[in-house]
């Protein structure tokens, strides 16, 4: 069984560009979706790409990264059929849940003088 290799891709990002990439990196037009939105509140797109072996998946992350993917994902033992819309959406939004995202650098500043003896209460 194949794996499937998701990206998702900002909406200005040329997805026709994409789709000649996958061609002529030896992708069929039945071993890809790209799944587009039309509603404006849709900012990026999502395609995915049936892969068999390690090296196949190699070739599709690079044309990926070419065409300014956001994130991948890697589906194992999923056949296309198996990667509509909404099957792999439940998928990403999980992964994005589990994930332990960085959090940013908290810094604590200790102050030089502090309360001592000569303060009464």
């Amino acid at each position: 069984m194949s794996n499937i290799l998701a990206g998702l891709f900002e909406h200005h990002s040329d997805y026709k560009k994409l789709e000649a990439d996958l061609e002529n990196s030896g992708f069929p037009s039945s071993d890809y979706i790209v799944y587009l939105n039309d509603t404006p509140h849709h900012s990026q797109y999502l395609v995915s790409v049936a892969v068999k072996d390690t090296s196949q998946t190699n070739i599709a992350t690079d044309v990926f990264t070419k065409n300014a993917v956001h994130k991948t994902y890697l589906f194992e033992n999923m056949s296309i059929e198996q990667a509509d819309y909404a099957h792999l959406k439940g998928y990403i939004d999980a992964r994005n849940k589990a994930e332990i995202h960085s959090s940013p650098e908290v810094r604590i500043k200790a102050s030089s003088t502090g309360i001592d003896s000569e303060v009464k209460f």
